[in-house]
């Protein structure tokens, strides 16, 4: 099994790495040049592609040959850069490959979702003061996520909302839609997610699907 990690260098990123690795896999990891040194701890284990993960020729050469591309949809600065990600990855990577996104729970794939007055207070509240700055559009993680939705691929979209560290609580539970009591707890371990995603990529019954996932109860 061949794989690529768009946004490797991140925290989530590094997990999944690990988790690849565990499973004796072969790992492509793409990065923004100035983090490479976050990748340190896999040096001769892991190829790594220096570049923004929006550059399109960046992920032709990464996603060659894999199986899969996991990729973390990262919303960074008013450019568009989630977006381009994923404009990038669906359209070089393998026909074959299975592709799995990470993003927010505030993504909403059918509208059916249920969320808190606090939770859509605190998403506007952040999303305002971001764009107020240039830091980051978090609307461009929607545009991304409506790019893959709209595809034909063999894609998942895993949501997640508060990610702690610490020692993997297992597997997390799914559900269809953000309110459903499986996953109340709303929390779960960035290891665990990272887990997930890298499971996905043998689990058929997620293809075409965006879990929203969370630690058991």
């Amino acid at each position: 099994m061949k794989v690529c990690i768009v946004g490797a260098s991140g925290k989530l990123g590094q997990y999944m790495v690990g988790h690849c690795l565990e499973r004796g896999w072969e790992v492509v990891g793409v990065c923004r040049s100035e983090s490479v040194s976050k990748l340190d701890a896999f040096a001769g284990r892991i190829a790594i592609l220096p570049g923004r993960t929006d550059d399109a020729s960046v992920i032709a050469r990464a996603v060659a040959g894999c199986d899969a591309v996991l990729t973390v949809l990262v919303p960074m600065g008013a450019h568009d850069y989630a977006s381009g990600t994923a404009r990038a990855i669906l359209e070089h990577a393998a026909p074959a490959a299975r592709l799995i996104f990470s993003c927010g729970w505030h993504i909403t794939r059918d509208g059916k979702d249920t969320y808190s007055w606090l939770f859509l207070a605190v998403v506007a509240f952040a999303g305002w003061l971001a764009r107020l700055f240039r830091y980051v559009d978090l609307a461009d993680q929607v545009r991304a996520a409506e790019l893959v939705f709209a595809s034909e691929r063999a894609w998942t979209v895993v949501r997640g909302s508060s990610l702690e560290e610490g020692p993997s609580q297992g597997l997390p539970v799914w559900a269809e839609h953000v309110g459903d009591p499986v996953i109340a707890r709303n929390r779960a371990r960035r290891t665990d997610f990272a887990l997930f995603m890298v499971e996905a990529i043998g689990d058929e019954s997620l293809i075409q699907q965006a879990p929203a996932i969370s630690a058991a109860a």
